[in-house]
């Protein structure tokens, strides 16, 4: 089996939100689950967005689309842990933003998982992704300087 290996940019941090796992977040194996895990780097996602001045549902005009989503497991997360997801994006390339994800127990002392999520920004008019606009470029890049 061929397992996904992503690295984490930690230069490129733009966010971190504390959370604690839930009781309704648990899977019968008794640990956070998979749908919740999603559930909750979403939160996270649309919390960093917002930080910026941005939402995902209007990014300089246009909304977002998730792509694709990659998540490696390194270690369980149980109810009612402690736990931090930093969200770091790195400087766009072309017509995509790459978010990564990386949830830790709040003393910093175990990676819970680690996620990779694919945008799009599409132009509703024709359907189709175009190219990261500056407002939102810019609020990156203030967002990795500070």
């Amino acid at each position: 089996m061929e397992r996904v290996k992503l690295d984490f940019p930690a230069e490129a941090i733009i966010h971190r939100h504390p959370l604690t796992v839930r009781v309704t977040d648990m899977n019968y194996g008794r640990h956070l689950g998979h749908d919740a895990l999603v559930s909750l780097l979403h939160e996270a996602r649309v919390q960093a967005f917002a930080a910026l001045g941005l939402a995902e549902w209007d990014m300089a005009g246009y909304p977002s689309i998730v792509a694709d989503l990659a998540v490696q497991y390194q270690s369980e997360a149980r109810f009612p842990d402690a736990l931090i997801i930093e969200t770091a994006v790195p400087a766009p390339m072309g017509k995509a933003l790459t978010v990564y994800q990386r949830l830790v127990q709040r003393d910093g002392e175990r990676v819970v998982a680690t996620a990779r999520v694919n945008q799009l920004l599409i132009d509703l008019t024709t359907g189709k992704p175009v190219t990261v606009p500056e407002p939102v470029r810019q609020a990156l890049s203030n967002a990795r300087g500070a």
